[in-house]
């Protein structure tokens, strides 16, 4: 019975399990307006296929990816006067997938509602491209191999918030995430895949169960061994990026997600100690990895890997 209707409240019953034991996904991507006035998403079948994955880890149904892709298509298609034509805006995207079964003792599954909202967003750097400073969490984890780090769930962000809040009060824009086991591992940056350039290479923290699977990252790494870089995905220890720190051997560092695409990192702070990143500015790998995704994405280059899809 899938239908579009107009953006309103949605009324579940209290006792929902959606309320009590967090039984819910999302996803999030975007519809962009290119240079000739139309429509176009980024990879939506990447969203696709990990909100499936995020639901078979939650223990929720799978749903068929045609129906969620012609979903997609078809509401932007209805909406597609809400997607802004200024530069660095687009319309945001937000599937999700929520259980409301009507009962209060722990069970499988029974009754679902998958429902899609959107909302134009403006550039997330609105004075341009600038380096953010991180603060390297000392405390909290965000997530655990074992756990639910690889899936898009509401419970990942809310226990991610209190390292925020505190990151915040500090002056910085986001926290970078340490490994939950053995302490020693970058995972993160806020609700952000990181990277970092060492020595000419590109290293990201692999995929390894606690780690969500960006498709900005995904995108990224794909784009520089396109152009033929050294882009590693392995375990990288805190004790190994501070020391490319200290010695300069850290060349570029930078955040990558769906919101901001590409955020250049421009200082690491760890305990007392700070560390700044290619002089605070934007780094030449950082910035042309920013125009060559962010290009396709508005359709300002060529689409040389077939990842947009066109709203019609």
């Amino acid at each position: 019975d899938a239908r579009i209707v107009p953006y309103g409240k949605l009324a579940f019953d209290a006792a929902s399990t959606v309320y009590h034991y967090a039984t819910e996904i999302f996803e999030g991507l975007k519809a962009y307006r290119t240079p000739d006035g139309a429509v176009q998403l980024f990879r939506p079948i990447e969203n696709v296929r990990r909100m499936n994955n995020s639901a078979e880890r939650m223990s929720l149904p799978q749903m068929d990816e045609d129906m969620m892709l012609e979903a997609l298509l078809k509401f932007v298609s209805v909406e597609k006067d809400w997607v802004p034509d200024k530069p660095g805006t687009s319309l945001y995207l937000r599937p999700f997938l929520v259980a409301v079964d009507p009962c209060l003792s722990l069970h499988p599954v029974h009754q679902c509602v998958f429902c899609i909202i959107a909302c134009p967003v403006g550039s997330y750097f609105p004075n341009g491209l600038k380096p953010v400073p991180i603060l390297i969490e000392e405390q909290d984890v965000r997530a655990v191999r074992g756990g639910t780090g690889y899936a898009k769930c509401g419970g990942n962000y809310a226990g991610a918030m209190r390292a925020s809040d505190r990151a915040e009060a500090k002056g910085f824009s986001q926290v970078l995430w340490i490994d939950g086991v053995e302490r020693k591992y970058v995972e993160e940056a806020g609700g952000m895949n990181v990277m970092f350039q060492i020595n000419g290479e590109i290293v990201t923290p692999e995929l390894n169960g606690s780690v969500l699977p960006g498709i900005t990252r995904k995108s990224c790494i794909e784009v520089m061994r396109g152009w033929g870089m050294k882009v590693t995905e392995r375990l990288l220890s805190l004790d190994e990026l501070l020391e490319a720190c200290k010695t300069g051997a850290l060349e570029e560092a930078w955040c990558c997600g769906t919101a901001a695409v590409i955020a250049p990192i421009g200082e690491l702070a760890y305990g007392d100690d700070h560390y700044i990143v290619n002089n605070n500015q934007i780094g030449k790998t950082t910035r042309r990895l920013y125009d060559e995704v962010t290009g396709i994405q508005w359709g300002l280059l060529p689409d040389k890997y077939n990842w947009t899809v066109a709203v019609k």
